[in-house]
């Protein structure tokens, strides 16, 4: 039994990695500001999860009754729709912060635009002033920590990640244990594998993006892109194969 135990620790931790689940904590992580924050947002998407695995479990396990395929696949397009949601929100962000459009006129009368970020344009206003005046004033006016809220956001993906994945991770359970008690205890198992394995795989994430907003700004930017893209292009890939197949008709 603890063999058994163990294994939904392990299968927790392979879940969170998942190319769907990696996606939207991904695209969260982009909005974080350092790598706590991430390990936060990390975690709470796990906590989530988890929630929603214990409480489906339990009514499945109690009522005997499993969630029917129908609902399953709704909630599975409900999840794809969710990352082009995350993905659209990541872009949109690039699109207002990063990026603005200048229209130059030349001696001849030709127009051109001009994109920059206005992260670099700030960057380089900063060097042209004295680099000890800019510390003193940089000291202190953020000689304090912002207060982090509450990371709803990530609590509330990791409850639709948990309602959607509850199908498959319930049959799964039967499967394994024969008890209403040892299917709690492995379904929590399971949830503290993929609590873990998510703030890790967060902490992964804002490393490279940290690095680069400290000395690549654009880089960091195109980054955060590729991330929003990625998300969106797999959630739209999701909803597409469940709606092509006729499954939702």
């Amino acid at each position: 039994m603890i063999e058994i135990l163990f294994l939904g620790f392990l299968l927790g931790m392979r879940h969170a990695f998942e190319s769907d689940h990696v996606a939207a904590v991904a695209s969260l992580v982009t909005r974080s500001p350092s790598l706590r924050e991430s390990l936060h947002l990390g975690s709470m998407w796990g906590l989530g999860h988890t929630l929603t695995l214990l409480i489906l479990g339990s009514a499945v396990m109690l009522l005997d009754h499993m969630i029917p395929e129908r609902m399953a696949l709704l909630l599975e397009f409900a999840v794809g729709f969710m990352l082009v949601l995350l993905g659209i929100d990541v872009v949109r962000r690039f699109m207002r912060e990063r990026v603005h459009l200048h229209a130059h006129r030349h001696a001849d009368g030709t127009i051109h635009f001009h994109a920059h970020a206005h992260e670099n344009v700030a960057a380089h206003s900063a060097l042209t002033h004295d680099r000890q005046a800019h510390d003193r004033d940089h000291d202190r006016t953020h000689n304090h920590r912002h207060p982090a809220g509450f990371p709803l956001r990530a609590l509330l993906v990791g409850i639709m990640h948990g309602m959607a994945g509850s199908a498959a991770m319930i049959v799964l359970t039967l499967q394994t244990v024969h008890s209403f008690g040892t299917g709690l205890l492995y379904i929590s198992l399971f949830g503290l594998g993929s609590i873990g394995g998510m703030a890790a795989m967060s902490v992964a994430i804002m490393l490279p993006l940290k690095h680069s907003a400290r000395r690549y700004a654009s880089l960091n930017g195109y980054l955060q892109l590729a991330i929003g893209c990625t998300t969106l292009i797999l959630g739209a890939s999701m909803m597409l194969q469940i709606a092509r197949g006729n499954l939702l008709l």
